[in-house]
């Protein structure tokens, strides 16, 4: 009986930690940047900064253990690129060893592996027109408005195009009344910033019960974009999408993308590196890394990195770790090192 009572016990005991870890979330305070990879560093620079007008913040090489463990890849030597436009941010990197495999040929919209950014234009017109200038491939057959039966996008107008490595871009422009209200300014500046990163998803439910319920972002809007406009944007023939659009207090959204139709699109490869030019981080600053490496390990989440790690840029100090979202977009939890702060936590 005693024995009994004792393994009765112990069960409850169990069952409320495992209930209390499940209960907690990982706050999320800003979605600080979006992270890719890039096969020439110099090359990609040149286009962002030259042709979608982006400055550049830092320039730093990284190699040893400690990035090691972070990227969960051994004998790497980086280089990384920040740059900025408006108040957000890119994370360019470029494996100097050992380098990865290039983006699938041919990859679709649809595919799980997609993420793009979507970089606000005052003007369309004058966008596109120089973008063509600038020879960019197009993903779109050309730029879209949505129409006027989509309440929540009406108006919005948008192109799918290519950066030098075929990662897909956005240019997109609000109109009055949509979007934040900082895309109406008007200052003379035709790349005003990033509005969000989008991600193909299997199944928006789950994605919103990690998003939503575990990392504490806010739904900011939802849609279902369909017809010849959504097609052609895509490039996905009978595209039909469920949209939700989720935010953090700071920093650009991340935008759930669920093709309803045509529900063909290829799975993330279990293999994909952070060298590999498929790879995207998006950097969420969380405030505690090491409750939030706890929680995720207890949670059965994948990791990549072996630990809490300390990295320092040009911009400064910062301990995070990489894990992945349930389709396998990689996510970068990070917090900032205050000076005298430990930058280093062992593992």
């Amino acid at each position: 009986m005693k024995r009994l009572r004792l393994l009765i016990a112990w069960t409850v005991w169990f069952v409320l930690c495992a209930a209390a870890v499940l209960a907690q979330s990982v706050p999320v305070t800003s979605v600080e940047a979006i992270g890719l990879t890039v096969s020439d560093m110099d090359r990609s620079v040149g286009f962002y900064v030259g042709v979608l007008h982006f400055r550049k913040l830092s320039d730093v090489e990284l190699s040893g253990s400690q990035i090691e463990h972070l990227k969960g890849l051994f004998g790497i030597r980086v280089r990384i690129v920040e740059l900025q436009l408006g108040d957000e941010r890119l994370e360019l990197s470029e494996y100097l060893a050992p380098a990865g495999r290039p983006l699938p040929g041919d990859s679709h919209s649809n595919d799980l592996w997609f993420q793009h950014v979507a970089i606000v234009v005052s003007d369309m017109d004058l966008a596109y027109a120089w973008l063509r200038q600038n020879r960019v491939r197009h993903v779109s057959s050309g730029p879209q408005t949505l129409p006027s039966w989509n309440r929540q996008a009406s108006g919005i107008q948008a192109f799918y195009f290519h950066d030098p490595d075929d990662h897909v871009l956005e240019a997109i422009h609000f109109p009055a009344g949509k979007g934040d209200p900082r895309w109406q300014r008007k200052d003379g500046d035709l790349f005003l910033g990033i509005d969000h990163t989008a991600i193909a998803v299997s199944n928006t439910d789950a994605s919103l019960r990690f998003y939503r319920d575990v990392l504490g972002m806010k739904i900011a809007g939802t849609s279902e974009n369909y017809g010849d406009e959504q097609e052609h944007l895509n490039n996905v023939f009978g595209a039909h999408l469920k949209i939700t659009s989720l935010r953090a207090p700071s920093g650009a959204g991340i935008e759930l993308l669920e093709y309803l139709t045509p529900r063909s699109g290829r799975p993330i490869p279990e293999d994909l590196k952070a060298n590999d030019i498929a790879h995207w981080e998006t950097v969420i600053e969380s405030p505690d890394m090491d409750a939030a490496w706890t929680y995720f390990s207890r949670t059965h989440t994948r990791l990549i990195s072996s630990g809490v790690e300390g990295v320092q840029l040009s911009s400064g100090s910062r301990k995070g770790f990489l894990l992945e979202d349930p389709d396998g977009h990689v996510l970068t939890a990070m917090n900032e090192v205050r000076p005298g702060a430990e930058s280093a936590p062992g593992r």
